[in-house]
């Protein structure tokens, strides 16, 4: 039963891998095209100034890949192997929770697992750490960002965990829904205070200006970041409610079924 479900799991990260791809390329690509444009004209600013001071420049190496590979082929296995990688995740969870959390559905107990998810692993965390556009971001810090965003991912889904068996130890006592709503609540109120502990990271690119305080390249537009973070947020709203759904449409046959089945064994 379990091989049943994590090939289930890949499928339904696969087809969402699709869908987001498709999605990212109309709406996220050009945003980091724009993004590297900046990267671009900073460097060519920052050149400028060198040659005047020091009359030579410093050449760069070109990319070992074009863009239209990193925004098609690159793009494209980046989305899809995450897709399916936490496809693959979900249907472990699943597979964990199921038959432990009162009588629910396969259909449901799919569609609450995806949200939980989409909740500890991408909201949160991306609240405490919003996520960039490339080339906006300190090369300086990129471990410390990087160790940080990994930490509050990992804490959100501990603090899901341990609400989800808190709701479930307190549902005879409070009944299901305040139960539900007790445990919500509490890992509410524990990310909040993960997100003060941690230090905060604010990175955004402003301005170039020369020695004489005269602006010779604009700071990163705060539109694009606005629409990166946005349509980042909705490729994953994407993949995990594909996930949820799909996921929910191939399993509910098999394990719904098999339960009306015991049902219907017992009551005989």
């Amino acid at each position: 039963m379990e091989k049943r479900i994590i090939g289930r799991g890949l499928v339904a990260g696969a087809v969402a891998g699709l869908l987001a791809f498709v999605f990212a390329k109309i709406f996220l690509e050009p945003v980091i095209g724009r993004a590297i444009d900046f990267e671009d004209g900073t460097s060519a600013a920052h050149e400028a100034m060198e040659m005047g001071t020091s009359g030579h420049s410093h050449g760069e190496g070109g990319e070992l890949f074009s863009r239209g590979i990193q925004s098609t082929v690159g793009m494209g296995f980046g989305v899809l192997l995450f897709a399916v990688a936490m496809g693959a995740l979900f249907a472990v969870v699943f597979a964990v929770v199921h038959g432990r959390v009162g009588d629910v559905s396969a259909r449901m107990l799919s569609v609450l697992v995806a949200a939980a998810m989409l909740v500890s692993l991408w909201i949160v965390p991306a609240l405490k750490y919003p996520p960039n556009p490339p080339a906006t971001s300190e090369h300086s810090t990129i471990f410390q960002r990087s160790l940080l965003y990994l930490l509050m991912v990992g804490l959100s889904a501990l603090l899901m965990v341990a609400a989800v068996y808190l709701g479930r130890q307190l549902a005879p006592k409070l009944g299901a829904w305040n139960a539900t709503l007790v445990g919500g609540a509490s890992y509410l109120v524990a990310v909040f205070v993960v997100m003060l502990i941690l230090p905060t990271i604010n990175e955004t690119p402003g301005p170039i200006v020369d020695g004489a305080g005269v602006i010779v390249f604009p700071g990163f537009p705060a539109v694009d970041f606005y629409e990166f973070r946005l349509y980042t947020f909705l490729t994953q709203l994407i993949v995990w409610t594909t996930i949820g759904l799909v996921f929910a449409t191939s399993i509910s046959k098999v394990l719904d079924g098999k339960r009306s089945e015991s049902s219907a064994s017992t009551a005989a």
